[in-house]
């Protein structure tokens, strides 16, 4: 069975890039509106005195408001419920999203009723489903109860009056539903001449219009249309003619958020990254072909495609490709390189200690060996990447997507693509008789003196216990000292960033800002690309035109702005998305120890995700003493480094449970202490790998993902020393103070070399 096995891998290998092939010829990946440009507007249902807001009305009220999308005639909009209250609307290409704010979330409770008198000084009592209010004119009528609303209407337009030529109209055509009314109205219109045989139409409580009846009309005793007067011009004709035509929603909306991103922004951030993973890829493959030499090659011929394997996936679930979840696509090169690295260094290992067993039956034992680390650690980072799906908004979902697809594509590039042109390089004639070229053949130097006469790390475990603590406590002052820099994202309010033509100096624009009326504003200016500035506006909540106030205002003292960014965020929204992003980390915490538990024994999962919980504060001091954003990418970032730290651990954990069925009568402090200093070439060398790739991305991701890499950066340096020192030492002092019972004996592990595929024999193994 097993000789079949490197056949078998190869046409799954063959057959896996075929179809990604084909798929990504034949589909076209979805790009975000933070990629492409335009707006997204998050309007959230609230229930009516009639209706309450929930799956079914929400849903109708969607139906209406595509009708008026549709109506607007912006090119493939994008609209659907989020949750049962949510309608998500996006509109590619719109920069200024005043109008289509205003139509979209227009709650139009369109109505229509027969005028009963025209009070003439005094008070008026209505009665019992009447209702007193101002015409057009502001003149007080008394109205009776509603006898049409929008839902009978079929259609209506704007136009221009035959007879009087110049004089704009809304022509209104009733479906079946609503004729019985309007005809209803009409009559009881026609028998009160005492109030003008008028009727009232009225928009959210408010008369639009309020013409009487004609005869002609009474006489016909109503119709399948009519024409609404009242002063209009062409705009307010056109308006009011979408607003009936869409209908009334059932429900009020409210806009909870809404993002706008310029055009060329998106292009930018795209080429960026491509740049990033081109250069990260390129430096991360030559850097493992230095040290893995052949079989690093090939390992760099397997990486190349992850990036096919990754934008297939995308289309085939038609994903949305974010400006996160370039990010994502990135940063799972990293974790494609972890599980090479793990399978050479066990590799290694494998040979150096039956070096006349020969090349092929180790490179198989490694992989074989690696297998249970690298399901563990990417469990783990699958974990993060759900938890962003569910608990993140905007294009932060997308990075979650994005690195489940990166995830899963790293783990077949790694485990099938590269082990099959490992194992068939490694069977060649001429490597066997030359197995030095491989990288396989020798641990090196440092490996040798680590570990022949490596340091004894866990003598001073408690030292490392304390210097953890005082970089907590450094952490936490800074919390508390400076504060977070919350973004808008969680605190609620409004971000516009612009880009200028010319060098604006930060306190200019602030004075511009402050004299437009907009004192609490808080300015701030960077550079930008090509020479150009950057200038952020962040405030609270204010309305559309108030933003293009700021823009007029900025204009005026730097010449040309365009806008790059507008996000407004609700602060209901706010409030929510910042307590989810702590449930997110608790969530995170949580089932990363129940998980390493049912992995491990408790006394590990407590110490990992103590170090892990260490490296995220760490992470978050530095952060606040720099008084960088909080905000979502942070969130993406904080939960990515979880998933990288944990990963780490999770190696040298795996390595101390196999010593310690191996060695059961070792003192655990060696055992350890070993596992580490076996594991570090493996630390080292996969951090080094992923920092090649971040340090490109931080550098030309831009200002949008720039901190994003930042982040992920401090929490793979601090993580990696984290992992060697702290998780190590908090598992030896809790084994030593909740000892393993001694009367559960460990599994016996089996002999690896026992069945392993030579090339010659007919069985293997599965470790």
């Amino acid at each position: 069975m097993s000789s079949r096995a490197p056949m078998w891998r190869a046409i799954a290998a063959f057959a896996v890039i075929a179809v990604s092939l084909l798929l990504a010829l034949n589909l076209k990946a979805n790009l975000g509106l933070d990629l492409k440009g335009g707006t997204q507007i998050v309007l959230q249902t609230k229930d009516s005195e009639r209706v309450k807001a929930d799956a079914e009305s929400t849903d109708r009220a969607l139906s209406v408001i595509r009708g008026r999308v549709d109506a607007l005639g912006v090119a493939e909009p994008t609209l659907a419920r989020s949750g049962d209250t949510r309608i998500i609307v996006e509109l590619p290409g719109v920069q200024d999203p005043r109008e289509a704010a205003k139509v979209i979330g227009q709650t139009a409770q369109l109505s229509f009723h027969e005028v009963k008198s025209i009070p003439a000084g005094g008070e008026v009592t209505p009665a019992e489903g009447e209702q007193l209010i101002e015409d057009e004119d502001g003149s007080p009528l008394l109205i009776g109860p509603q006898l049409l609303d929008g839902n009978g209407v079929k259609d209506a337009s704007a136009g221009q009056q035959e007879q009087s030529l110049g004089e704009w109209v809304v022509n209104v055509d009733f479906n079946g539903e609503g004729r019985s009314g309007w005809r209803e109205l009409v009559s009881a219109a026609c028998a009160n001449p005492a109030a003008g045989q008028r009727v009232a139409i009225v928009l959210d409580n408010k008369v639009i219009s309020s013409p009487g009846v004609v005869p002609e009309l009474c006489q016909a005793g109503g119709g399948a249309s009519t024409q609404i007067t009242g002063n209009f011009t062409q705009k307010s004709a056109d308006d009011l003619a979408i607003l009936i035509k869409g209908g009334a929603l059932p429900v009020p909306v409210e806009t909870v958020e809404q993002r706008t991103v310029g055009p060329t922004l998106g292009k930018v951030a795209i080429d960026a990254s491509i740049e990033a993973a081109i250069i990260g890829i390129a430096l991360t493959g030559v850097f493992i072909m230095l040290v893995y030499r052949l079989v690093g090659f090939l390992a760099t011929i397997a990486l190349g495609t992850y990036a096919l394997l990754s934008y297939a996936m995308l289309v085939w679930l038609g994903a949305t490709l974010t400006l996160p979840g370039l990010a994502g696509f990135v940063l799972a090169i990293g974790l494609a390189i972890d599980a090479n690295v793990l399978v050479f260094e066990r590799a290694r290992e494998e040979y150096a200690e039956r070096t006349s067993a020969g090349l092929p039956p180790a490179l198989s034992t490694g992989f074989n060996k690696a297998w249970s680390a690298i399901i563990d650690s990417n469990v783990t980072t699958l974990l993060a990447a759900a938890l962003l799906f569910i608990f993140a908004s905007g294009p932060v979902k997308g990075f979650g997507v994005t690195l489940s697809i990166g995830v899963v594509a790293s783990m077949v590039s790694a485990l099938i693509i590269a082990r099959v042109l490992c194992e068939w390089a490694v069977k060649r004639a001429y490597v066997k008789g030359h197995p030095g070229i491989t990288g396989l053949a020798g641990t090196g130097r440092i490996r040798k003196w680590l570990t022949e006469s490596g340091p004894d790390l866990m003598k001073r475990s408690g030292t490392w216990i304390v210097i953890t603590l005082v970089v907590a406590v450094v952490s936490v002052g800074g919390i508390a000292l400076r504060g977070l820099n919350l973004g808008v994202e969680f605190t609620g309010g409004r971000l516009l960033e612009y880009s200028t033509s010319k060098a604006v100096d930060a306190e200019d624009a602030r004075v511009a800002v402050s004299d437009a009326g907009f004192t609490q504003a808080v300015v701030q200016s960077s550079s930008g690309e090509d020479g150009r500035e950057n200038i952020s506006v962040r405030l609270d909540d204010i309305s559309n035109e108030e933003a293009v106030q700021i823009e007029e205002a900025l204009a005026s003292v730097a010449g040309s702005v365009e806008k790059e960014r507008d996000e407004l965020i609700g602060p209901s929204l706010g409030k929510e998305l910042r307590n989810k992003a702590l449930i997110a980390f608790a969530i995170a915490v949580a089932a990363q120890m129940l998980y390493l538990a049912w992995r491990f024994r408790w006394t590990y999962a407590a110490a990992a995700v103590l170090s892990m919980s260490s490296v995220v504060l760490t992470v978050v001091g530095v952060f606040a003493w720099w008084g960088k954003p909080i905000d979502g990418v942070f969130l993406a970032a904080v939960l990515s480094v979880i998933g990288l730290a944990v990963n780490d651990t999770i190696v040298v954990f795996d390595r101390i449970r196999e010593h310690t069925r191996e060695n059961r009568n070792q003192p655990l402090r060696g055992v350890v202490n070993e596992a580490i200093l076996q594991t570090i070439p493996r630390t080292i060398n996969t951090g080094l790998g992923a920092m090649f790739i971040l340090a490109a991305l931080a550098v030309l991701g831009g200002d949008s993902l720039t901190d994003f890499a930042v982040a992920l950066l401090i929490g793979l340096s601090v993580g990696i020393l984290s992992t060697i020192f702290t998780a190590s030492a908090l598992a030896v002092v809790l084994e030593e103070r909740f000892p393993h019972d001694p009367t559960k004996a460990p599994k016996k592990v089996a002999d690896p070399y026992a069945n392993v595929d030579d090339g010659k024999s007919t069985t293997g193994a599965v470790l």
